[in-house]
C-alpha cells in the first residue's frame, strides 16, 4: 500500500492546463489539500497557510508584508541518485530552487519557473503534486522580518543535464542522499528532510520510486 511516507507512485506528470498562471487563490488551497504531507509540523503549516490565505486574499504578492506564498522545487537527476542544491546569495544556506509567487496562485507553476531560472537546466519536467509544505521566517536587512509560505515539488532533470547559476546563488552542487550532511555551511534539519524525500521518491528508469528499488 502506498503511503505518504513513500509517495513515488502517487506522482504524476501535470495534466494540460496544469501549470497555467492564475490569480486564484482556490488554486493554492486545492494544491495545499493535495499535498502530500508526511511531517507533523507540514500537517500544522498546512492548515495555518489555509486560514492565512482565507484572511488575506494578497497573500500571493510580496506586499503582503507578514507573509506571502513561495514555490519551491527540489531538482533530482535522471537517474534519481542526486538532487540538486544552491548556496543561496543572499542567506548564505544551502537550500533548494525556489521563490516568490509575485501574484501567480499555481504554486507548481512557480516551483518550475524559479527551478528553470536558478539552475539553467532546459526542459525540466515537475511531478504533482506537491510532497511536502512549510512555513518558515526570512529576516534579512533590505527585506525585514517575514514568513514565507512555501509548497514543495519533486522536479525531474533530463539526461544529461549541465546546470548554470544565476546571481542568486553562489554555488550549486549536485549532492547524494548521504552527502547532504557534509555540506558547509551545514544544511538545516527540514531542508535535509526534504532532499532525501524527493530522492527517495523519485521515479527509476524502471517505472518504480527510488525508494523502492532500495
Amino acid at each position: 500500500m502506498t503511503s505518504p511516507s513513500d509517495p513515488g507512485s502517487l506522482l504524476s506528470a501535470p495534466p494540460p492546463g496544469a501549470l497555467d498562471e492564475s490569480s486564484d487563490l482556490d488554486v493554492t488551497r486545492t494544491q495545499l489539500h493535495a499535498t502530500l504531507v508526511d511531517r507533523p509540523d507540514a500537517i500544522a503549516h498546512r492548515r495555518n497557510i489555509l486560514v492565512f490565505i482565507d484572511e488575506h486574499p494578497d497573500a500571493a504578492h510580496r506586499s503582503c508584508a507578514e507573509a506571502h506564498l513561495t514555490g519551491s522545487a527540489v531538482i533530482v537527476s535522471a537517474d534519481g541518485t542526486r538532487a540538486l542544491m544552491m548556496l543561496h546569495a543572499k542567506v548564505g544556506r544551502w537550500l533548494q530552487m525556489g521563490g516568490h509567487a509575485d501574484g501567480n496562485t499555481n504554486l507548481a507553476s512557480v516551483a518550475l519557473r524559479e527551478a528553470s531560472e536558478e539552475s539553467g537546466i532546459d526542459g525540466l519536467r515537475i511531478l504533482l503534486p506537491a510532497i511536502d509544505v512549510d512555513a518558515h521566517t526570512i529576516s534579512h536587512p533590505q527585506d525585514g522580518c517575514h514568513d514565507h509560505l512555501d509548497l514543495r515539488f519533486l522536479v525531474l532533470a533530463p539526461e544529461g543535464a549541465v546546470e548554470r547559476r544565476n546571481a542568486e546563488s553562489h554555488e550549486l552542487r549536485w549532492v547524494a542522499a548521504d552527502e547532504v550532511g557534509l555540506l558547509e555551511p551545514a544544511v538545516d534539519e527540514v531542508t535535509a528532510w526534504l532532499i532525501r524525500r524527493a530522492l527517495t521518491s523519485a521515479p527509476t528508469s524502471e517505472g518504480g520510486s527510488s525508494a523502492a528499488a532500495r
